[in-house]
């Protein structure tokens, strides 16, 4: 790292500032929706998201955290208190016993059946309706190219 620092120009500082903002603003607003509406935290609402996309409704706990982008830890604890509600559940690996995964139980499946259609709702009302098509397009564009230059695996 240079000894000098490369400081944020207004425009740079004004787009870190907007994007962080912009993220808690979307979470929050969709984790309550999502809280009073299913009893699900967002945390639930994106864990039950991943799993119901994988074909079998399960994952290896870790490939669950390389695909959310958190800690193992903080995976484990979410988990563990999601399996106490039913929602999912953890299974041994046969073939590694260090190896867990976990599953998305029929009250899960339930759960995020019921919340999809306000969560899609949701997402357009507070985000996808304030942009155009290209925004959009843009958007995704430079998503998909921040993270695969900073994604570790």
């Amino acid at each position: 790292m240079s000894a000098e620092a490369r400081w944020l120009t207004m425009t740079e500082e004004r787009a870190w500032r907007g994007l962080l903002r912009m993220h808690d603003l979307l979470v929050n607003r969709a984790g309550r929706s999502m809280q009073e509406g299913f009893g699900l935290s967002a945390t639930d609402y994106t864990v039950l998201a991943e799993l119901t996309r994988a074909s079998d409704g399960r994952l290896r706990i870790q490939e669950l955290a390389q695909l959310l982008g958190w800690e193992k830890s903080r995976v484990s604890h979410h988990l563990a208190r999601m399996v106490k509600r039913g929602l999912v559940a953890r299974e041994e690996c046969a073939d590694d016993r260090r190896g867990a995964f976990v599953v998305v139980t029929p009250e899960g499946r339930s759960a995020i059946t019921a919340a999809a259609p306000r969560h899609v709702e949701d997402v357009r009302r507070y985000f996808l309706d304030h942009l155009t098509p290209g925004q959009i397009t843009l958007l995704a564009e430079i998503a998909d190219l921040v993270i695969e230059k900073n994604d570790d695996h």
